[in-house]
Formats: structure tokens, sequence, C-alpha cells
């Protein structure tokens, strides 16, 4: 059965603009339905919060926060925010309808994803969270619900309700139980967010399309939070064999239970995404998900999450033999079965190894000395790229990189590296870097007057993310320049942090009135005053004069900043409407008539007259007269 049909605002006009034609989806705090604007003629979403909830201020106010947030990205990422209203226990916002799916509804028809599917969704939503958390924003609700995909392709991030200004300390109690397998361990904790929370969020959602599953499960919320809190998440890989692993390695950075070891926020995670994706070959970025493998084989899913092991030296012949049976065997392209090819390389090396124990220990000695080894060069004190390329140049791979608060190190240079500096490593092997991310704390710098690009240099010079722009009027500081910093020069912060602008309007500037005046004098006014002037094509009925200015906005009296646009209307003189025949009425009845015909009324007695009864109008009936203007009615003389 159609439920749209028992809901009473389908077919519904909201707010005198929107038509609602079906409903979409149900939530805890709103209901999302497929409108027309009928203003504009185009298809959109409205998402109406539930009229219980209309009178609580705190719902209504995160509901306009969404608005006013999504708003300002303009990113081709974020599902956009048109119109943001209410009428009577409705309140509503008007945003972009995307005609497709949600993640989760991907995930739960199609199961895990194929490596480049799943990075193919997930860097989008990082370039959609990079502009918020580069904005100042945190989304705090990750999620596949969250995630759209529509039918061209295309993946937006919705539901930015839940989102707060980075740094901002919030309480996660009332979003627990819905969200709890993407918290964060600090949101559960300490009840605050910041972009790294966002970054573990899309950790838990990249191993989810990679396995099909969530990372932590148990039968209550309390079981998945205490895991949260006590277990990492675990490698993809142990899910479904043969996934790269740098796809470990990047679900693994994302979910550092230790927030200061994830990346900073989703710019960084998503060029680490990147990073992992050039690295792998086209094999491993198409591994075949689980269940893909189950039914070509007919055995059950659990069967594809079986990892072979080389067994110790030492234990039983059998058993080694039974665990190196276990793996279903793979497929060529012309559909013939390959026996054991599921281990690759690891089951080539256990074989080298079985093999190496038969020849005895000196075999084994000549083996692992006949590799080429190097030293790992001296990296310390340069930059993250610089040593990157240090090591490319030494034939070194990069296995990670990790960040840590140093008092001594410069931010973005390298502390150590594992293996240390001058050790002893294998000439293919992989190098692991330790960045600084410079003092734990640190002081917002003072950038007072500052060119706002000099002043958001100077922050990132010192650590911080620039963050959200407002402009003031200030009669001390130029315009264009910085007024202060949110929060104040100063102030102490963790690096990385967001830092809002106030940015100068200059003095302000009494807007004057130039109505009635012909637009070219107004124009002129305008300009004298520091306004620049715009006048609108479209000219419009009103008192004034044909030529004149009837309207203009900012009206008399409002402050502008110098530099800004008045927009003049001009007018086309008053409309001409015809007069009513009033002779012989009561006066009452005859001003009425008059007044509702659009006319100023003036009665004129004669001198002695007692009547009631009009015996003459200034202007006869039939007639026609300007909008607005005087008719004299004259009552009958004795």
């Amino acid at each position: 059965m159609d439920t749209t049909l028992q809901d009473p605002l389908v077919g519904q006009l909201l707010d005198g603009r929107y038509r609602i034609d079906a409903r979409i989806a149900v939530g805890g705090m709103a209901t999302v339905y497929r409108a027309m604007d009928t203003r504009l003629d185009r298809v959109l979403a409205l998402k109406v919060m539930h009229p219980a909830l209309a009178t609580d201020a705190a719902f209504v106010e995160r509901f306009i926060r969404e608005a006013k947030s999504v708003a300002r990205l303009a990113h081709p990422n974020v599902v956009g925010v048109f119109d943001q209203g209410a009428q009577g226990a409705y309140v509503y916002l008007a945003m972009e309808y995307v005609a497709g799916c949600t993640l989760r509804d991907v995930l739960r028809e199609r199961g895990a994803l194929q490596p480049r599917a799943a990075l193919d969704i997930l860097e989008p939503v990082l370039a959609a969270l990079g502009a918020a958390h580069r904005a100042g924003f945190v989304h705090r609700d990750m999620k596949p619900e969250n995630v759209l995909i529509g039918d061209d392709g295309r993946v937006k991030v919705a539901d930015f309700g839940l989102v707060r200004a980075v740094g901002t300390a919030t309480d996660t109690t009332g979003s627990l139980l819905g969200t709890v397998s993407y918290l964060a361990p600090e949101q559960i904790e300490q009840g605050t967010a910041d972009t790294r929370s966002d970054v573990y969020a899309c950790g838990v959602v990249l191993y989810e399309m990679l396995t099909g599953g969530k990372p932590h499960a148990g039968d209550t919320a309390a079981q998945v939070i205490y895991q949260h809190l006590n277990t990492d998440v675990p490698a993809p890989s142990g899910a479904v064999p043969g996934l790269a692993a740098g796809l470990d390695e990047l679900v693994a950075a994302a979910t550092a239970r230790d927030p200061d070891v994830r990346p900073p926020d989703a710019v960084a995670l998503l060029a680490r995404s990147r990073d992992v994706r050039a690295a792998l070959t086209q094999e491993q970025l198409d591994t075949m998900p689980p269940q893909a493998i189950a039914e070509v084989h007919d055995g059950a899913e659990d069967r594809t999450s079986v990892i072979p092991r080389v067994i110790p030296a030492g234990q039983g012949t059998a058993h080694h033999t039974s665990r190196l049976e276990m793996p279903a065997p793979a497929e060529t392209g012309s559909g013939r079965r390959l026996p054991f090819a599921g281990r690759g390389r690891r089951g080539l090396v256990a074989v080298i190894a079985a093999v190496l124990l038969v020849l005895g220990a000196g075999a084994g000695v000549w083996y692992i000395n006949s590799g080429q080894f190097t030293r790992v060069p001296s990296i310390l004190g340069q930059t993250q790229s610089a040593a990157e390329k240090r090591l490319a140049d030494e034939g070194l791979d990069l296995k990670g990189v990790e960040r840590a608060y140093s008092d001594t190190v410069k931010r973005g240079t390298v502390i150590s590296s594992d293996p240390d500096p001058g050790e002893r490593i294998r000439g293919n092997d992989a190098v692991k870097l330790v960045i600084s991310r410079g003092p734990e704390i640190v002081e917002v710098p003072d950038v007072e007057s500052l060119a706002l690009a000099d002043a958001r240099r100077e922050l990132k010079k010192s650590g911080f993310a620039p963050g959200m722009v407002t402009r003031e009027f200030s009669e001390e500081i130029d315009r264009g320049k910085v007024i202060r910093t949110e929060p104040r020069a100063g102030t102490e912060r963790r690096p990385d942090s967001a830092v809002a602008l106030v940015v100068s309007k200059g003095s302000p500037v009494d807007v004057p009135d130039v109505t009635g005046l012909p637009a070219e004098e107004a124009t002129a006014a305008l300009d004298k005053a520091g306004l620049k002037a715009k006048v609108l094509p479209d000219r419009v009925n009103s008192p004034e004069a044909a030529g004149e200015i009837a309207r203009q906005t900012p009206g008399s009296g409002a402050e502008a900043a110098e530099g800004d646009t008045v927009e003049l209307t001009v007018s086309e003189g008053p409309r001409m409407l015809q007069v009513p025949d009033v002779t012989g009425k009561d006066v009452d009845q005859a001003r009425s008539t008059l007044e509702e015909a659009g006319f100023e009324v003036k009665v004129d007695r004669p001198f002695l007259s007692f009547s009631d009864t009009v015996g003459s109008q200034s202007v006869e009936g039939g007639e026609k007269a300007a909008e607005g203007s005087t008719i004299t009615i004259r009552t009958k003389a004795l």
C-alpha cells in the first residue's frame, strides 16, 4: 500500500510555493518529500520537521543551522540547500533533489564492493567533507545513509543536521543509538567532535564498503561502544583475503583510536586515499568481493574469510595440510579453477620456507643473506615531501605516515622513522615516517589589520586552518582587512583547529533617500555618498512621476559599506483608474466606494448645508484619474 496517501502534506502547497508530490523518507527528526517549486518550476526535496518537534527551540535551531551551514559550502558533492522557511507547525528546508539511492541501499543489495568502486565513492565524500572542514564545520553524522548516489553516478553528502563549528563541544547522547557504529572514541568518552571524528567515521564506512559488514558488532549499543573504545578496527583483508595492504593501512590510519594519529581532516585523508589508489594494480583495484566469490564456488560466505597462515616448525603435518586446503580455489579467465591460487605471494613464501627447512639450516642462511641490503638514509628534520623523495631515490617504499606533536621539531618535518636512520634494511623494504604537527598547544596569532589573504597565510604558518569569514562595519579597520579572529589572538588551541576571521566592511555609510528623483539625479546622489547605483530594467506603477525612482534597496536610512550597490526601481507613473459615479449616494457610502477603487477622498460641504447626499464630484463618474489621487465630493446644498 502506498503510505503517502495517508500523509496530510502530500498534495498540499506549502508556504504558497512548494507543491508536495510524494513522500521519500521518514526520519526521527523530519520527513523528506519530493516537491515542485511552483515559482521556479523545478523539482526539489523538501525536508519538513515533524510538527511535534517544531515547538522545541533546540530542534528548530539545529534545523536552521543546517540550512545556513550547507548554504555556505556550495560544493558539487554536497546536497545543496535552496531555501528555509515555516508555515504554521511546519518548519522546512528546500533542498536539491538527487534521483538515485543511498550507499546503504547499495550495501544492502550488493554487500561488499570492489576496491575501485569503494574508492570511487569514498573520494567525493572526502572532497565534500574537506570543503566543510576547511570552512570550519564538522558533519558529526557520517554514515552510508547520508551518502547519496545519483542515477547519473554523482556522489553527494547529505544531512548536515548535526553540523557544528570545528572545536565546538557537543553532547552526543541524543544521536548515540542512531549512529553508534560510526562514533569515534572521543565522541563517546568526551562528547566532543572535530574534523578527525569525521575522518574516523569515513574509515568505518570504507571498511563496510570493502567487507560488506561493520567492524564492530554487538547485540546492544553498549557492546558496540565498548569495542570502539577498546578494540582497533580490524584490517579489511581479515574478512576479504586478497585485499591490498594499502587498503588495510588506509582504514587503520582513518580509524586510529587516538585522534592525534589520524589524518587531521578529510582533505588529508583524501590525499592519502589517492596515494593508495595510485599504488594499487588493476587486479588489486578489482579484487572480487566476498559475496561474489561465494556465488562462484557455491560455498558458505564465511569460507572466503579464512586467511591461510604459515605453520611454525614443530606443529603436526596433518594440521598443516588441512589449513592449506581451506581457501576456496580461484578461477582463471576461462572459468577453470586454479587450486591454492587465492594464497598468492603468501602461499608461495610458505612453500619456499618449507623447502628451505627441508634443505637444512645452511641453505636457509644462504637464502637470507643473498638479498640486497641498504641503510635507511638520514631524513630527520626534512620536510615530508623531501623525505619521501629521498626514500624513493634509495629504492625504498613508504609504508605509512604518522603525525605526532613536538615542541622541538618544526611542523611538517620528520621527527623519526621506522626503522631508524642508519639501520640496515632490505633494498626493497619500506619505511614509516613520523611527521611533526608542531607543539601540542599553540597560540592563535595576531592578524589584526592584515589583508584577508595575508591573515590566512599567517594562520596556516602557525598551524591553524583558516575558517569561516564574516564581515562587520568598523570605524578603525580599513575595508578588506581583519578586525579580529575567533577565537581571539593569544588563545591556545590545538594545531589544525579552524580559526574564523572577521573582516572589515569599512565605515558604515548612511543610504540617502533618492525616491522621487530622476534616475540620473539619484545615481549622482548615491555616487556622492560613496555608493553605487544599479537601475533595474523592470519599471513599476507608483505615485511617483514616470522616470522618477519609485523604490530603492536598501532603503533610506539603512547602513551600507562604501562601494556597496543600491538597486533602484524606476516608476512608469501611477496607474490610471476609472472613477466610480457616487452622486446621489450617502457620503460614507461614497467614501467607501472611492477608497476601494484606489482613490483618496475629500468631502466638501457648502455653507449651511446639512445634507449627507453627494451632489457632485471633482472627477465625473466614468472618467479616469491617477491611482491614489484625491477625489473631492460635494454634498447637496439646501
